[in-house]
């Protein structure tokens, strides 16, 4: 028995924990016996086939076990795959011995969860008799077979009576023969009337022995639910049956948390019973019982639901066979099969008993908490939320508000005027909701006085009693010492009835919320405990959390009327809800109120509706709300909602306001949270807040469709259709909506797509296959049938109204009360067949007895309902047509004695698409109709949001007075249609003539430039390299170009398509002396570019976006205009054809995005010259645009190496060991950086004393192969008491920006960085009043003398102070501390102007920069202001630098600057900027490496953040996707733990060395690419449309790029999503053929991984790494070779020096 060739280590890789399951004490003998034999097979069989064989081997074995007889007990083990085993020892402490004495199978296995004991097929039941009385019933006699028993007690003798309740209903019941057992007395299920047409043969099936039944579908046979895969137990406390199902579509089943709506199958146990416990994600019981579930069979819709009406504790496993196994504790086996086409019939089966329609106020919103403290803090959140304006009906209070918590009660010091206090609600449309509990007080009241409440009910025998029958159980609640109410006895409901009424004559409220009826009890069974019997101990106990069947609620043997407390417990709530409904009746009588209830059974939804329980404010709690939401739609109980913003815990905003938009589209729609955590009711974040901003938003969609809403329960009411509605429900035929649970419905027509994770402003969101529009922009949807990523900002939800939906609206208001005064409306969605229906329920919304339910059926029973209020449709918004209709009518039908009405809508009324088609009047803030016709412009209000209400007429622009046609191009004369009035800018006047050129440059490039004949303006000094002759020839051109007279405007044509690529003949153009506005239709919405700005996706939004454009020192965030200016953009025609366009304009702008699609620029100043290419690719836009600017510089090969920098090295030693650390650690590095600190007080040039050895290091690194890069900043300190050459000389040069002579011949003075000397700084002042900072000057870079200037300076530097090998140029927006100059005082009106583009509102164009007025002077000795060449400060900054690095170096070098325009890349590579430590900013960035289409390759962010604290994961995640952006640099912010690869731990070195490694291998790949770009203008970072562009799904991705052609990279943390293009893919790490393409695939990445694939059909050249590239490229070179399809490939190398200084 020594054979270790058997050992399951050796074989199957198992670790030695393998032993250590509860299997534990025999396993290893198994495989022992066993090993002589099935030796030889091992050996050509797989592991996994081996261990099959030798455990089936090892049972042919015969056991002798004792059954209770003298016969010898022989399981019959079956050779069944592992899914279908059936698990024979539930109970803990499974071993082979205690197996067989149950007789049963052992067969362990290296699985936990598969069963190692399970069932023979020789246990269970025999069939002695069978009767059938009529086609639909019938009837068997059961007999236990001999075998051995699981838990004793075992009922030999069983009835089973089945039948067809209805075509779609089938029930059969497994009881006792001989003794009554508890059943659950359903108000409801007893009364059922059976209906049934089809014989019960063609549905269930008997199998005689062992006894087990098949159910099938009627029309195709089809096995829905297989009993036979396992026997019967039916013992008097254990009651076990399997059943195999035809899908893993499993849903339902409760209450719990499910993490996902469909179940997972592997191996799951949800135990059922109702229990006060945290609903915190674990697999634990929770307040409600539902031992329901339905299956979605396939693709057909085609479902079935499955009910087993039984109360007692009971578990629940759904295993992979795929098949379901209950195990219940007593009672009897009551099972209803209900049978659907769709989904949604099911559930209408499954509710016999209808939803309640809730009153409709119920529908509005909700606040709460618990513990306010006093009403007087209740009236404050009352009225700070009136304040804002919040739609809000409801006001709660919790147990607060009671007397030391005793039910009945108020406390008179805290809540003296509460019984005022529903009127002061009232007085506001508002209603008051309070909460009852349970459990009475035995404690006397304040002042030692009576608590009538318990005494009357101790009068009335009302509570339950221990198991004497006679004695109150005693327990604790929150008021203490506590008695419970047995709502199953009539006296106990009497009692609640008579209290509840004495207590509404007390306290007016207008609803009842009804808690801890699970029943909670803080004591384990009571105070003094349970006794040791059967019941408070089972024999087993199902998988209950704490597994003791009493915690935290009453003994199992206490008494109630309708049985034991073991049977009945889970029933405790439901009877509580129909005590409580019958106070309510009494109560409200006529009037409908609301219930609301935390524990529940099926058929509570009659009466109430529930809150998923004490959620927690984290985003796990707001994601698995919605499937809690769906779960208790199929339950019937369609009023359901979670705590908004979670009940326990603080919330953050950012969770708050998620939660709050998701939460406006719950039914059930209440803020509520607990004792001791900050309130977190809308207001308390502030008026002013996004929050607020966001919640009356979405709640005043929420009101705007409670129409829709109440319709939708109505419908519930009356036929059992969902209200909150799964995906699946309504695209069942799709397999990809099966799990879909982080998106809903409102029912058919209204898809919700809440953002349910920190930090992100996108969704991975799916588009059922359907017609979508937006609700909110009304836009129709591109995309159906597939997963796209939404752009969600901050403020935002995904919104979408199905076609073929007309769904009722009203005009909202505060409160229900008032919005129900409001007109009425109507949104028609036309679908694929331009048609639409929908339905409106209306009634008062209070009332009873407006429909009543008569035997299974509904009669609207007050029909013809008038409304007193004389409601009518007046507002009809129609999706979907391109042209108005020409009337709308709505009529009216009438079921009652009158006849029907028609009202036809004025067309005043009626929207359509038309109104996206508008142009923007009024861009500036607070448009009204005043402003608006003072600039001749139309205004008209639209429901549709951001649709501009002040908007162009169709002939506002100019006209064309003459033409002038050549070969070459047109010269065109136009006037302005003064017909209209002026712009209204009186300090901006029109300029009524223009000139228009239009050039025909070449094949593929086009100008068309717009300017004033009259009048000298500025325009832009950067050359461009434009073809020596135009193109004559018209049929070599790719476009055509049409001029229209009016409105004037211009289109472009491209000939091979026929698409109008441009066409600006729309209303608005406008063109003044500071304010420009053109508009232009677009070709689609796929377009690309503009910067520079933050985009959160890569193709632009076009719900009415506007992006500022101007260069600023302000990190990236949402909508913020950032350091550089890019006016040029990437267009994709519907075609897949590609064109850009490039707007020659510096002064400040923006741009506006619209539906139509359309984009209008507005610009303050200059002239209008736009470029255009033509493409037709992707790749040659962005050729054919950098042959027009110029060609990307091509970079030092060493700057493709990683490189290291922080602003916060204290001196040059932290740089020292730094560098020692890194060489330890084996990591490629290749550059170290020196940020300001190197500098004495901020000083360009000069030397720290803390760095005096920098030099030193600098030498050492650079002779061991390293590079070293320093920082320049522009502005230069004015303020030194010693000599200081940079300022000195450069004055002497007058370098600096003066004022305009006729104001002062003085330097505009900034305050940037430079200190004062001989000062104490202190950082804790804000940055206006830093009053240590010095005067700063700032160089002119247009002029010649500066650039000599700044060229000796850097000269000197590396002559005197160290050597560098690459400059790097910061703060050149140019940045300032101080805004315009010290003490703010500019003297011109383009500092303050009267439009200010969407970009520094705040405070002027002057923001943190220079004043506008300043002047500047050109290299042609034009001088300029300021004001028109901002934008181009970094671009003058950028190629003297550029010149000076390789004039002093004698070496290509690199130069890196933060402030950008068209061409600056000829010179420089670029990062973007002062980022955040975030995921989202992580891959956001992605996006912004893209700038290649901009000109700039060497672009990258600062790996892992500049400002915060960098978070491990999502570091070295950065780490592995840094590695591949084209400047790879770690960079982070003062006062900031360090984040280099070595500052972690070992774990994070090796990653971040692994990953650096590939980089380095193929950087003569990298290098390649580069060379290429400065060649041929082609992208290096490139999106995967240019590759893939004919693949219409590459034009949304924006979180995976390739380098060049060849290398996919697909970054992201542990599973990542990702699009594999049509081509054949190989994996990086592993080589291997991935085998898909076209599809996106789900990719594991574990921590130490990034996804890397080749594409087939290249050659891709590489190197082994070294430490750094000075060593790396002394190594061979080898080639990957990727075969395409047909067995070819190919590729390129570029080598030269790295570094030399080409002609």
């Amino acid at each position: 028995m020594t054979q270790k060739c058997f050992d399951p280590r050796v074989l199957t890789g198992i670790s030695s924990t393998f032993f250590h399951s509860k299997y534990s004490q025999e396993n290893p003998k198994v495989f022992r016996e066993n090993s002589k034999v099935s030796r030889g097979r091992a050996k050509v069989r797989s592991s996994a086939d081996y261990w099959i064989f030798t455990l089936n081997f090892c049972f042919k074995k015969t056991f002798h076990l004792l059954t209770g007889t003298t016969e010898v007990f022989v399981p019959q083990c079956p050779n069944i795959p592992l899914a279908e085993r059936v698990d024979c020892f539930p109970d803990a402490g499974a071993s082979k011995l205690q197996c067989e004495q149950r007789g049963c199978c052992w067969n362990p296995l290296d699985e936990r969860n598969v069963p190692w004991c399970f069932f023979p097929t020789n246990h269970g039941y025999t069939v002695e008799s069978v009767e059938q009385p009529n086609p639909y019933e019938m009837k068997a006699q059961l007999k236990r077979m001999p075998s051995p028993s699981l838990f004793g007690a075992d009922i030999q003798e069983l009835s089973f009576h089945a039948e067809m309740q209805s075509n779609n209903r089938l029930r059969f019941k497994i009881y006792d023969a001989h003794k009554q057992r508890f059943e659950v007395p359903h108000e409801h299920i007893n009364s059922l009337n059976s209906d049934p047409s089809s014989p019960i043969s063609n549905t269930l099936e008997v199998t005689n022995k062992p006894f087990g039944l098949t159910v099938r579908r009627k029309e195709n046979q089809k096995v829905l639910f297989d009993t036979t895969m396992a026997p019967l137990v039916f013992a008097d406390q254990y009651l076990q049956l399997s059943a195999k199902l035809p899908s893993h579509n499993i849903y339902g089943l409760g209450e719990h948390v499910h993490r996902q709506y469909r179940h997972d199958t592997n191996w799951k146990t949800w135990p059922i019973f109702t229990r006060d416990a945290f609903p915190n994600g674990g697999t634990h019981n929770l307040y409600g019982h539902y031992p329901f579930f339905l299956c979605l069979e396939d693709e057909s819709g085609k479902s079935f639901g499955v009910f087993l009406m039984n109360s007692n504790a009971m578990e629940v496993t759904l295993q992979p066979a795929p098949a379901v196994t209950y195990r219940t504790i007593g009672g009897v086996l009551d099972f209803f099969v209900l049978f659907g086409d769709t989904p949604e019939q099911v559930v209408q089966e499954f509710l016999v008993v209808r939803p309640v329609i809730p009153p409709y106020w119920s529908l509005g919103f909700q606040l709460s908490r618990w513990d306010y403290g006093s009403l007087s803090e209740v009236k404050k959140t009352v009225e700070r939320n009136r304040a804002v304006a919040l739609p809000y009906d409801i006001q709660y209070t919790d147990i607060d508000y009671m007397e030391d918590k005793k039910d009945f009660t108020y406390d008179k010091a805290k809540f003296s005027e509460l019984p005022q206090f529903a009127d002061y609600l009232h007085e506001k449309g508002q209603r008051y909701i309070l909460i009852l509990d349970p459990a009475i007080a035995t404690s006397k009241r304040v002042g030692n006085t009576a608590y009538g409440s318990y005494d009357r009910g101790t009068e009335k025998n009302a509570w339950v009693t221990d198991s004497d029958g006679k004695t109150p159980l005693l327990g604790e609640v929150w008021p203490g010492e506590t008695v419970f109410p047995d709502y199953t006895s009539q006296n106990c409901i009497d009692w609640w009835v008579d209290e509840y009424e004495r207590f509404s004559r007390e306290i007016k409220h207008d609803a009842l919320w009804i808690d801890m009826n699970e029943v909670a009890n803080f004591k384990k069974g009571s105070n003094k405990g349970c006794a040791d019997n059967k019941l408070n101990y089972p024999p087993y106990t199902p998988k209950i959390l704490d597994e003791v069947m009493y915690s935290k609620t009453l003994c199992m043997d206490a008494k109630q009327a309708w049985g034991n407390h073991y049977d009945v417990h889970s029933l405790y709530g439901y009877s509580m809800v129909l005590a409580t409904e019958k106070a309510l009746q009494r109560v409200f009588g006529g009037n409908r109120t609301l219930m609301l209830t935390r524990s529940s059974f099926p058929g509570v939804g009659k009466y109430s509706g529930h809150w998923l329980g004490d959620n927690a404010a984290n985003w796990n709690d707001i994601k698995w709300a919605i499937p809690g939401m769906l779960e208790f739609g199929l339950f019937g109980v369609p009023y359901i909602g979670a705590d908004i913003c979670g009940f326990f815990d603080d919330s953050s905003e950012e969770l708050c306001r998620r939660w709050m938009q998701v939460g406006a589209f719950y039914p059930f729609s209440r803020n509520h949270n607990a004792q001791g955590y900050k309130p977190q009711d809308p207001a308390v974040f502030g008026p002013d807040s996004t929050l607020v901003a966001s919640s009356k938003h979405y709640l005043r969609i929420r009101y705007t469709l409670l129409p829709y809403l109440y319709t939708l329960f109505y419908k519930a009411h009356t036929t059992g259709e969902t209200v909150v509605r799964p995906v699946m429900h309504e695209f069942y035929s799709d397999s990809a909506t099966w799990t879909v649970d982080r998106q809903f419905l409102w029912g058919k027509h209204l898809l919700i797509t809440p953002v349910l994770d920190p930090g992100m402003d996108t969704v991975r969101a799916y588009i059922p296959d359907a017609v979508w529009y937006d609700y909110e922009t009304m836009e129709k949807l591109t995309h159906r049938r597939n997963h796209v990523d939404m752009y969600l900002p901050a403020d935002k939800l995904g919104l979408h109204i199905r076609g073929g939906a007309i769904l009722p609206t009203q005009r909202p208001d505060v409160t229900t009360t008032y919005s129900r005064r409001n007109p009425m409306g109507l949104i028609v969605a036309l679908d694929d067949n331009n048609q639409a229906a929908g339905e409106l329920f209306w009634d008062d919304g209070d009332s009873r007895g407006i429909v009543r339910q008569d035997h299974g059926h509904n009669c609207v029973t007050h029909t013809g309902y008038s409304d007193p209020n004389n409601l009518k449709f007046d507002n009809i918004i129609v999706l979907g047509v391109p042209h108005p209709p020409m009337s709308v009518s709505v009529t009216h039908v009438n079921t009652g004695t009158t006849g029907n009405s028609t009202t036809t809508v004025p067309n005043s009324n009626i929207q359509y698409n038309e109104a996206k088609k508008r142009f923007d009047c009024y861009p500036e803030e607070n448009a009204d109709e005043a402003k608006c016709k003072a600039r001749g412009c139309t205004w008209k209000p639209s429901t549709i949001e951001r649709v501009p209400w002040c908007f162009y007429p169709k002939d506002y622009g100019y006209s064309v007075t003459r033409t002038d046609q050549t070969n070459s191009g047109m010269t065109v004369d136009i006037t302005r249609n003064k017909k209209h009035r002026s712009n209204g800018r009186p300090e901006s006047p029109d300029i009524d003539t223009l000139r228009v050129e239009i050039r025909y440059h070449s094949s593929d490039m086009l100008q068309f430039k717009i300017w004033d004949p009259t009048t000298d303006r500025y325009e832009v000094p950067v050359p461009l390299s434009l073809p020596t002759a135009p193109e004559t020839n018209e049929s070599k051109r790719l476009y055509k170009v049409h001029v229209t007279d009016s409105p004037f405007g211009i289109q472009v044509i491209r000939k091979s398509t026929g698409t109008k690529i441009w066409d600006s003949s729309v209303p608005g153009f406008t063109f003044s002396d500071m304010f420009i506005q053109v508009s232009t239709r677009l070709s689609s919405e796929y377009v690309y570019g503009f910067g520079e700005t933050e985009h959160p996706t890569y193709k632009h939004n076009f719900n009415y976006h506007t992006w500022g454009m101007f260069s600023k020192d302000q990190p990236p965030g949402y909508k913020m205009n950032c350091y550089g200016v890019h006016p040029f953009y990437m267009g994709l025609e519907t075609t897949a054809d590609a064109h850009g366009v490039l707007l020659l304009n510096s002064n400040a702008m923006d741009v506006t995005f619209q539906p139509t699609p359309a984009l209008t620029y507005r610009t303050l100043g200059g002239i209008l010259d736009f470029y255009m290419v033509l493409g037709p690719t992707p790749e040659m836009v962005v050729q054919e645009y950098t042959a027009l600017i110029g060609r990307p510089v091509l970079p030092a090969y060493w700057s493709l190496g990683f490189q290291l920098c922080r602003y916060g090295y204290a001196n040059d030693q932290e740089i020292a060991d730094l560098y020692r650390d890194m060489r330890e650690a084996g990591i490629p590095y290749d550059v170290q950086y020196a940020d300001i600190d190197y500098m004495d007080r901020q000083l360009d040039f000069v030397l720290d004393p803390e760095f005096n050895g920098l030099p030193t290091l600098v030498d050492r690194m650079r002779g061991e192969g390293m590079r070293f890069i320093f920082i320049l900043d522009p502005a230069i300190s004015g303020n030194e008491t010693s000599y200081y050459p940079a300022f000195e000389r450069g004055k002497a040069a007058d370098v600096f920006i003066k004022w305009p002579k006729n104001i002062s011949d003085e330097i505009v003075w900034g305050k940037v960085w430079p200190d004062y000397p001989n000062v104490t700084v202190d950082n804790s002042l804000d940055w206006e009043t830093q009053k240590f900072r010095a005067y700063t000057a700032f160089p002119d870079f247009f002029r010649t003398t500066t650039a000599a200037w700044w060229k000796q300076e850097i000269q000197d530097f590396y002559n005197k102070t160290t050597k560098f090998d690459g400059i790097w140029i910061d703060m050149n927006e140019p940045a300032s501390f101080v805004h315009g100059t010290v003490g703010g005082k500019c003297l011109d009106t383009h500092n303050y102007i009267f439009y200010s583009p969407h970009v520094s509102k705040h405070l002027g164009l002057n923001h943190k920069t220079l004043c506008m007025n300043s002047e500047q002077i050109l290299s042609d000795g034009k001088k300029v202001r300021h004001y028109d060449v901002h934008n181009l400060y970094g671009w003058s900054h950028t190629k003297p630098t550029y010149d000076a690095l390789l004039d002093v170096t004698g070496k290509r070098g690199i130069v890196v600057t933060r402030s950008t325009y068209p061409s600056s890349g000829k010179w420089a590579g670029h990062w973007l900027g002062d980022n955040f430590s975030s995921w989202d900013q992580l891959f956001k960035s992605i996006i912004g490496t893209y700038r290649h289409i901009l000109q700039i390759c060497s672009t990258g962010a600062d790996i892992c953040g500049f400002f915060n604290t960098a978070q491990y994961e999502m570091c070295l995640r950065w780490m592995q996707l840094g590695a591949f952006y084209p400047y790879s640099r770690n960079h982070n912010g003062l006062g900031n733990p360090r984040q280099d690869p070595v500052a972690w731990n070992s774990t994070f070195s090796e990653a971040s060395r692994d990953v650096l490694n590939i980089r380095y291998t193929l950087l003569p790949y990298l290098y390649t690419l580069m060379f290429e770009a400065h060649t041929k203008g082609s992208t290096v970072i490139r999106p995967l449309l240019h590759e893939f562009v004919t693949d219409k799904s590459t034009w949304e991705i924006y979180k995976q790029f390739l380098w060049g052609p060849a290398l996919l990279i697909s970054p992201g943390a542990r599973d990542v999503d990702a699009y594999v293009p049509n081509a054949r893919w190989y994996d990086f790490h592993t080589a291997r053929d991935v085998g898909v393409r076209g599809q996106v695939v789900t990719m594991p990445t574990p921590l130490n991984h990034i996804n890397l694939h080749i594409r087939g059909g290249y050659i891709i050249p590489w190197q082994k790494p070294e430490n750094n590239t000075h060593h790396s490229r002394r190594n061979p070179l080898g080639l990957i070779v990727a075969l395409s399809d047909s067995g070819t490939a190919q590729g390129s190398l570029f080598w030269d020096d790295g570094e030399g200084i080409g002609k």
